[in-house]
């Protein structure tokens, strides 16, 4: 097999790394730049597919939503992409709800609806303070965080504020950013409201102990001054794949199931393997996730001398199941108000202390929730250490070894090189096992309080710790300053054009606003 000489090689073709492909191909339309994905599809976390039966709803086994009032630059990028897609193509959004008053908390074995937080507290079963009693769970976690960065809960702040006040506060005469968010949480809050805050909130990873300077105002963005989210008529991926076919239509290339191993620099010059042949690239970006480099650099001496800026982040585990139906039987868990009128269940998501944690009611492919015939249901959406709990229901999860052996490709790989307009992502690629099914139809049905729930028709799952992956997002290390790291890392040796961009290392990890904007350093680096 030949080897091949390129201008820019950009390895991974998640939304950073085709951003940045298309861009570098507006700015340079004569070079040739190649994209090298390892997996089948283009969009890295993005993961959208259709249910079988049900042509009016797609499934997010990745990223599902977007912030619009705090993520300026995903909203501009739609906007910017809606101008050169035809009227059948364009981006369209809907309003995505969380939190409804009808809807289930299922805690510590008792019943609640979501609003009983504040209409009853007395059936909420966690020994509260007189202070914290008849409080939601968020509203305990941002009244703690005003207590160690008094100020910072303001509502007319920036997000660039926020940021600014939490990397120059200290707490309890240390630095903030010495600290983990977990244990200045338990500062100002009891153990009871923090579980809690945990339990309600749905997540377990985002109060864990991670940097508390960073967790902070990336909490109050992601929850706390009235998020507002936007889901996707088509899907989310359809951003990535719009964004792919613009820059293959201008002449670049994308190559799937092309996992790239052995990456050293030589005679000014970057060479890697792909498919047993060698490729040649002047300048070289990675496109990737900690757990990706991680694994590149067991056969890359020149990506572990970068280790300390590498490591400065921590993968976290994510996990989703979709689950299909004959009918929305979720609407049968609603009840009648003090006005005599049925409230369903129809929208937004109930949580549980259970494995499954938080269960999103799936709306049509116009944001209305299903009323009627096939439905779909968000069945888990569970990160944290809960995700383990599927392990057991599941084949063994898939790891990459990080011996000095080249990378395999994913599991089931396709066999060669394929390129972007030649696969595409399908439900039955991800279906999820016999046991696994019947363990979430089980927890469905104790967290509805019902003995019984319909047969489900189809599921579907997607578990991110699964390498290259390493988690479905990245969080800052304790006692990094991390907008110190998110600068040197985009270009972080001197000797060579070798860049680095992705969600991981930004102030919006786990959202496609944190890889468009570590895109944007970069390339702005790449043109001085």
């Amino acid at each position: 097999m030949a080897n091949e000489t390129v201008d820019i090689a950009i390895i991974g073709a998640g939304v950073s790394g085709v951003y940045s492909a298309w861009r570098l191909k507006q700015a340079h339309p004569g070079k040739k730049i190649v994209v090298f994905e390892s997996s089948d599809h283009v969009g890295g976390r993005l993961l959208s597919v259709q249910p079988p039966d049900i042509p009016n709803m797609v499934a997010e086994l990745g990223g599902m939503r977007i912030l619009p009032a705090v993520q300026p630059l995903i909203t501009a990028l739609i906007a910017e992409l809606n101008q050169s897609l035809p009227p059948h193509e364009q981006i369209e959004t809907y309003p995505f709800p969380v939190d409804q008053d009808q809807n289930l908390a299922y805690l510590r074995g008792v019943y609640l609806r979501l609003s009983d937080f504040t209409s009853q507290p007395d059936k909420v079963p966690y020994q509260l303070s007189f202070l914290d009693r008849g409080a939601t769970a968020g509203s305990i976690i941002l009244n703690a965080i005003e207590q160690i960065v008094p100020g910072i809960t303001a509502p007319d702040l920036t997000e660039e504020q926020r940021r600014t006040m939490a990397q120059e506060a200290s707490f309890g005469g240390l630095p903030l950013y010495q600290q983990g968010f977990w244990n200045v949480l338990l500062r100002v809050i009891d153990s009871e409201a923090y579980q809690l805050g945990v339990d309600a909130g749905g997540y377990n990873s985002t109060l864990s102990n991670w940097n508390a300077a960073d967790a902070i105002p990336w909490y109050l963005s992601d929850f706390g001054i009235d998020p507002q989210y936007k889901g996707f008529c088509k899907g989310f991926q359809q951003v990535p794949k719009s964004i792919a076919a613009l820059f293959q239509h201008a002449g670049g290339e994308i190559r799937l199931n092309a996992t790239a191993s052995r990456l050293k620099w030589e005679n000014e010059v970057f060479e890697f393997a792909v498919e047993g042949k060698i490729i040649r690239a002047h300048q070289l970006i990675l496109a990737m996730p900690r757990r990706a480099i991680d694994l590149l650099a067991a056969t890359s001496p020149i990506l572990q001398e970068i280790q300390r800026l590498t490591s400065s982040v921590t993968p976290r585990p994510l996990f989703k199941l979709f689950t299909t139906y004959n009918n929305p039987w979720w609407r049968a868990a609603g009840y009648t108000n003090s006005d005599n009128v049925y409230v369903p269940v129809q929208a937004g998501r109930s949580v549980t202390d259970l494995p499954v944690r938080q269960t999103y009611y799936w709306p049509q492919s116009d944001g209305q929730p299903a009323e009627s015939g096939r439905a779909m249901l968000l069945a888990s959406y569970d990160d944290g250490t809960n995700t383990g709990f599927w392990d057991g229901l599941r084949p063994q999860r898939h790891q990459l070894k990080r011996s000095g052996q080249e990378v395999a490709a994913l599991v089931d790989p396709f066999v060669g090189e394929a390129t972007a307009s030649q696969t595409e992502s399908t439900w039955h690629q991800y279906k999820a096992p016999r046991l696994m099914v019947a363990e979430v139809a089980r927890q469905l049905g104790t967290m509805h309080g019902l003995n019984y729930t319909p047969e489900v028709r189809n599921a579907a799952f997607r578990d991110w710790g699964d390498d290259p992956f390493g988690g479905g997002w990245n969080s800052w290390n304790i006692g990094v300053k991390s907008w110190e790291v998110k600068k040197q890392i985009i270009k972080p040796l001197d000797i060579c054009q070798l860049y680095i961009c992705g969600e991981a290392y930004s102030d919006a990890q786990g959202w496609v606003e944190g890889a468009l904007q570590t895109a944007e350093m970069m390339l702005k680096r790449m043109a001085c």
